[in-house]
């Protein structure tokens, strides 16, 4: 018998089963650990390089400038010495005070300990900012990808992160007589076993919801499935439909239902409403057989057989198309492969949130130079497959204070359970990205900004941005952080087409997309002069209240033809709505 299990028998029954849970958990935990994959130090942390120019910038700043140098490290300890001065003081001024939520809770102001904590990481924090921002010799690029990883280095260090140093945790865990900190080990254990010992953040209570049952529900028939794809027919709710059906296609990191959450609001079923045939492609979620898909798997088996099943099904021989993300990016290289065989299958097109132009990486550049390709190529390697997880990670700490530290605080020290958020589950519903697929992207476009440049072989083709030529309308937002709308703009100013409408929507990558006009919520933006630069459009573009969809109702309905009786999706023996592919977990 062991000292531990012998320990245990001395205690209290209620402490007997609070060490037993604890033994137990911390079992769970070694195990799930042990299944945990060598790490890849190409996707952990930038490579030698940055850290080697940094010190070299730092020290040419030291020698070239001492005094500056010098008052930097007395402006640190005078601020210091006010953290801890404003704390006894308990001033109402300095560094400890403002609106970040990470020290809303009342003990950060009620003791004074826990209010120079807090004072001396603004400090702190700051004074690390500060020396990046005035390491004047760095390339521009370097020093954002710096900037970034200090920022996240900050955000780590935060003393909200620590058991020990979070006034709220502890009070907490004296409230329940450590039962929250063990409900935090038991979600930390639980999501250690679900990422097969890599520690992901679980931001949603995802046994809340079910795909087919409470979200994605909209009525629909699969018509089609290729290896990329099943394409979806959903069912009509007016007596007439306009003639020229929409079909949509949606990133591929994530599910196609960030369109169809729930009915009120459902894009799917707006668009369904206002008396339009919707197609919808739900693309497969890889596994290692899809490894070598690249680019023209998905424009081949996806875009194009999209198309004709969607001419075929409803008697045209054009439709409308849809991209957003991802999935607009190469909905254009497909406009353009269309442009060069002289296919007018396509009568206009719609981008949501679409890079087409990536001369500015904007948020995503610490991820995009040559260090972190080469640490993704390792990645695909293994498997064949970039895994969603490497992808949510990455997405995550873009926002690592609202999409890491946060909700880890609350899980995992807090000891509670995660919210029913339907758009988190969506979230957190990724999908696996084909290796091809993933350094084509990377390299060609995200790197080389070949398409933008007019030389992005594909499909035996050098596609440009140029010969996008049909009829479009972009929406971008405001607040993007993963599609600027400055740099979508710029793409857009490229294309050749001679009928472009551009559209600036409040709010982000998201909520700036699915705002149904029923919320009343979220604004947007019109100017129909493209020619100038992006500051000046946004200058000089007319604000609208209210959601952009009924603009867009405006544009597509004249292109849309004439009204016919509507279409029932035909039963095909695919299975109804949503399809199975969806269904399908990332690894």
């Amino acid at each position: 018998m062991s000292d531990t299990t012998e320990e245990i028998r001395d205690l209290t029954v209620s402490q007997r089963e609070s060490a037993e849970r604890l033994l137990n958990l911390t079992q769970r935990m070694m195990a799930a650990l042990s299944r945990r994959k060598a790490p890849n130090p190409g996707i952990e942390a930038p490579g030698p390089d940055l850290y080697a120019k940094t010190a070299a910038a730092w020290w040419e700043q030291i020698l070239t400038n001492p005094t500056r140098a010098a008052e930097q490290a007395a402006g640190f300890w005078e601020d210091s010495f006010n953290a801890w001065l404003g704390a006894i003081q308990h001033s109402s001024e300095g560094p400890g005070t403002g609106s970040d939520k990470r020290f809303a809770d009342e003990g950060w102001d009620a003791n004074p300990w826990f209010d120079y904590l807090r004072r001396q990481y603004k400090v702190t924090s700051g004074a690390m900012q500060q020396v990046v921002a005035d390491l004047d010799t760095m390339d521009e690029t370097d020093k954002r990808r710096l900037r970034f990883f200090t920022d996240q280095m900050a955000n780590m260090m935060a003393p909200s992160n620590f058991y020990s140093t979070n006034p709220a945790v502890l009070r907490r865990a004296m409230e329940t007589e450590g039962e929250s900190l063990l409900k935090g080990l038991e979600n930390l254990v639980n999501d250690l076993e679900a990422n097969d010992g890599e520690l992901l953040v679980k931001l949603v209570d995802d046994s809340a919801f079910a795909v087919g049952e409470n979200i994605a529900t909209s009525p629909g028939q699969v018509v089609l499935r290729t290896k990329m794809m099943e394409l979806i027919q959903y069912a009509p709710s007016t007596e007439d439909v306009h003639a020229l059906p929409i079909v949509i296609f949606p990133p591929w990191i994530n599910k196609f239902y960030i369109l169809d959450l729930k009915p009120q609001n459902s894009m799917i079923r707006w668009l369904v409403d206002q008396g339009y045939t919707v197609f919808v492609a739900s693309w497969v979620n890889p596994d290692a057989s899809l490894k070598d898909a690249g680019l023209e798997d998905y424009i081949t088996d996806g875009y194009l057989a999209a198309i004709e099943a969607a001419k075929s099904i409803c008697d045209q021989k054009q439709v409308n198309l849809v991209g957003y993300c991802i999935a607009g990016t190469t909905l254009s290289l497909t406009l353009s492969y269309l442009h060069q065989i002289g296919d007018t299958s396509v009568n206009a097109a719609t981008l949501f949130t679409a890079l087409t132009d990536f001369s500015d990486q904007g948020e995503f550049t610490p991820f995009l130079q040559e260090d972190f390709v080469e640490g993704i190529g390792v990645e695909v390697d293994r498997s064949g497959l970039l895994p969603a997880r490497v992808m949510s990670r990455t997405m995550s700490f873009l926002r690592s204070n609202d999409l890491v530290y946060g909700p880890a605080i609350k899980s995992y020290m807090m000891g509670e359970t995660p919210p029913a958020f339907d758009l988190l589950f969506w979230n957190g519903d990724s999908t696996n990205l084909p290796g091809r697929m993933t350094m084509q992207y990377l390299r060609g476009l995200c790197r080389a900004n070949e398409f933008s440049e007019g030389h992005f072989e594909l499909m035996g083709r050098k596609l440009s941005l140029a010969e996008v030529t049909v009829p479009l309308m972009a929406i971008t937002a405001e607040t993007d952080h993963i599609a600027a709308w400055k740099d979508c703009f710029r793409g857009v100013q490229a294309m050749g087409s001679t009928d472009k409408t551009f559209v600036l929507s409040q709010s982000g990558h998201i909520a700036g997309i699915v705002n149904p006009p029923s919320k009343k919520k979220y604004g947007h933006y019109t100017n129909p002069d493209l020619s100038v630069s992006a500051g000046d459009w946004r200058s000089a573009a007319q604000f609208h209240e209210g959601s952009w969809w009924p603009l867009w109702n405006s544009w597509l309905a004249p292109r849309s033809g004439e009204l016919v009786p509507a279409r029932e999706p035909e039963k095909l023996g695919l299975g109804a709505a949503p399809g199975s592919y969806v269904k399908s977990r990332g690894i």
